[in-house]
């Protein structure tokens, strides 16, 4: 029999990516999706009924602010294996919206994994935690061992969640893993998000379809990798002996302004002749330097980053070029 895997926010970015990789490994996988009045499942689309997920992959309506469906679901599919990647995810609407995300990341969570000890159940646990949780982080690079400094409502209901997660493996014996994925793009990162953002603005500026891109601070610093292998790190976190928790990075840290630079170099473009700094798009705390050290990870899943900075953003930025021009374009994929 296959093992069965479960799926939180299987149409985000994440998701998608990690459904390909259990579907490849032969998996029975089931996702979760909020009913809506429009359909949002382009990332996934691909792969059923016709894709590759074919028959492999089923859907179910359901919300993780409604810990009721979620027994319901997972008493009748009874997974192996439950990834938690659902959440309100984009630092700067938390701001805007705290109670909301706070519900959904944090509470969601706690939802989620008591509605898995009510059924009785022991599958292997993922719960996506973030870089975010660091917040002013007090050593650079950030590991394990670094105490969290959230600054903004998303990064403190990832910390409640992280924490619920341990307690629920240290309280109940459960396999749980929390994933510190430092940020990780694709071609399939949402549009609201400042690296698609910027690949898509300068599609569009090539075409001469957009003339300004409008965005906040160009001088922040992150740790960028390729979601695609991420989704690799979490499935061998659930492949261990023992749960525990680790960071994903690559352990470069480019700013904004960098990103930009070779986005608009790629296509023959000066970001400086399109690019306007917009105040709207700040955030009340801001994070200035955020960079990872996975050597856990390397040492112990096997994992490292392989795609680096340049490639991937070159690689977004024909993704959407492709993409503007032909929409069933195929993602690009780079050589490993």
């Amino acid at each position: 029999m296959p093992k069965k895997a479960f799926i939180t926010g299987i149409t985000g970015q994440d998701g998608s990516y990690l459904a390909e990789l259990l579907l490849a490994k032969g998996y029975e996988v089931h996702g979760l999706v909020r009913r809506t009045s429009t359909f949002n499942r382009w990332r996934i689309d691909h792969l059923g009924p016709e894709g590759p997920g074919g028959p492999a992959l089923h859907l179910h309506y359901g919300d993780m602010a409604e810990g009721s469906s979620l027994a319901r679901l997972l008493a009748r599919i009874q997974p192996d294996e439950v990834y938690h990647l659902a959440a309100q995810s984009h630092v700067r609407v938390s701001f805007d919206m705290p109670e909301y995300t706070t519900d959904i990341v944090a509470t969601g969570t706690v939802r989620l994994l008591e509605a898995i000890r009510e059924v009785g159940l022991r599958p292997r646990f993922y719960q996506a935690a973030s870089s975010e949780m660091f917040g002013r982080a007090v050593e650079t690079p950030q590991r394990e061992t670094t105490p969290f400094h959230p600054r903004s409502p998303y990064a403190c209901a990832k910390v409640h969640a992280y924490w619920i997660t341990v307690n629920y493996r240290e309280a109940y014996g459960l396999f749980a893993c929390n994933g510190i994925l430092f940020n990780h793009e694709s071609p399939r990162r949402g549009e609201n998000f400042v690296t698609r953002k910027i690949t898509r603005a300068v599609a569009r500026i090539a075409a001469g379809q957009q003339r300004q891109l409008a965005l906040g601070n160009l001088e922040a610093r992150r740790d960028w990798g390729y979601a695609r292998e991420y989704v690799e790190a979490m499935w061998l976190m659930l492949q261990q002996p023992a749960p525990d928790d680790y960071v994903i990075a690559t352990g470069e840290t480019h700013s904004v302004r960098e990103f930009l630079e070779v986005a608009f170099a790629h296509a023959g473009l000066d970001w400086r002749e399109h690019v306007v700094s917009d105040p709207r798009h700040y955030r009340p705390a801001e994070v200035d330097v955020l960079v990872g050290d996975a050597s856990k990870a390397q040492r112990v899943l096997g994992w490292r980053a392989r795609t680096r900075f340049a490639e991937l953003a070159r690689l977004m930025v024909d993704a959407d070029r492709a993409w503007l021009a032909d929409p069933a374009a195929p993602e690009p994929v780079p050589a490993t």
